[in-house]
This record gives C-alpha cells, structure tokens and sequence, in this order.
C-alpha cells in the first residue's frame, strides 16, 4: 500500500495536468459533437417545416387565388355629374329638305374659267323637285367635303351640248349659277363613267326642262 501510494505520488503535476487536459478535450469533443449533431437535426427539422410552411403557404396562396378569381368584381355606384353648360342641339339645314330626288348620278364636274376647263369636283349629280312649287333644280355636291360646286334651276333655255370628241359628256351655259352663294354666269361640263349614263342624263334633264317651262320665260 505505501508502494502505491508512493507512485502515486511520485506523479508529475505536468503530467497530470496534461491528462486532465486531454480528458477534458475529450469531453469538450464529445459534448461538441453531441450539440452539433442536435444542431443539424434541428436545422434539418427546421427546414422541414419551413418547407411545410411554404408549401402550405402556396397551397394558400393557390387557393385564395382561386377564390379571387371566382369572386365578383366589386359594384361601383354610377357617378352622375351635371353639365355646367346646357348646349341646345343644332339642326343643320342644307335647304333639300322640302324637296324630292328625281334623278341622282355620280359624275365629275368642270368649270370654264380663264380659257381653260378647271375640275370642280367628283360627287353625285341630282335633280331636286320642291314638294310644294314643282320647281326643278340640278345640285352637286363634292365627295366628303360635301360642298355645293353645282346649284341651278334647269332652265328650259339651256341647251346641252357633246364634248368633241366624247360621248360620255355635256356642256352647258347657265346664267346664274348660286353654287358660290352668288348668282353666277357659268359654262359648265360634266363627265359621266359611260356613254349610257351621259344619254340617261341628258334625256332626265330633257323632261325636268319640259316641267320647268311654266317657271321661265323663253328668251
């Protein structure tokens, strides 16, 4: 017993120390490996159920979607506001309201002016009768613009006469045409798509004369 005793003894306090360190260490490693293993299995539980969690929370996502989609947009009330200024509506009158089409074709219109023919425009040409006088008129009026380039009685007076060389046009003087809004001396021509539409004119313009003569004095 002495023996033992005095080995035990005899132990280097450096050596001890160095034991009582690695034992330490040992413990140290251990506990360390026992947490971080805790550690990761808690990191990858957690990553579970945050997996879960966002899965779950598109499966939400998805479903209030779905349910958006399907709900009603939302009623508004109408808002009704009142105009500050009152516009009254305007007729617009283009005198041919008291008067019939007996006769409507499309053609192109010419003007004499300065020793040559100027185009006056492409549009439909039409007798317009008055309901009430009888009284028998030829207005053309220009494509889109629709502005008057032809506005006359047919006088019986005016006679028509071939464009040389043509067989789809007529030529005639008129002593007051109102197409500028003023009573105009003007020779005109007009040009039809064929030569049967220019015989079809000139004989409507033949009988509008006829029922015209008790209007207008021969000279």
């Amino acid at each position: 017993m002495a023996q033992e005793c005095s080995l035990k003894s005899t132990t280097k306090p450096e050596e001890a120390l160095k034991t009582a360190e690695f034992s330490f260490s040992l413990s140290s490693f251990q506990n360390s490996t026992s947490t971080n293993s805790d550690l990761t299995k808690t990191t990858d539980t957690d990553k579970e159920e945050k997996k879960e969690q966002v899965e779950t929370t598109d499966g939400e996502k998805k479903e209030v979607g779905i349910d958006t989609d399907q709900e009603e947009s939302p009623k508004t009330d109408d808002v009704h506001f009142e105009p500050i200024v009152q516009l009254s509506k305007i007729e617009t009158k283009t005198n041919e309201e008291e008067e019939t089409v007996t006769f409507k074709m499309r053609a192109k219109l010419f003007r004499f002016d300065k020793g040559e023919w100027k185009e006056r425009g492409t549009g439909d040409v039409r007798f317009l009768k008055h309901n009430d006088t009888g009284r028998i008129r030829l207005v053309m009026r220009r494509d889109k613009t629709l502005k008057i380039c032809a506005n006359h009685y047919i006088d019986p007076n005016i006679k028509l006469t071939s464009n040389v060389g043509s067989d789809r046009s007529w030529i005639w003087s008129v002593v007051a045409d109102m197409s500028d809004g003023e009573p105009n001396a003007e020779t005109l021509a007009i040009r039809f798509a064929n030569s049967e539409n220019a015989n079809l004119f000139k004989e409507k313009f033949t009988d509008s004369q006829e029922e015209n003569k008790k209007f207008f004095t021969k000279y």
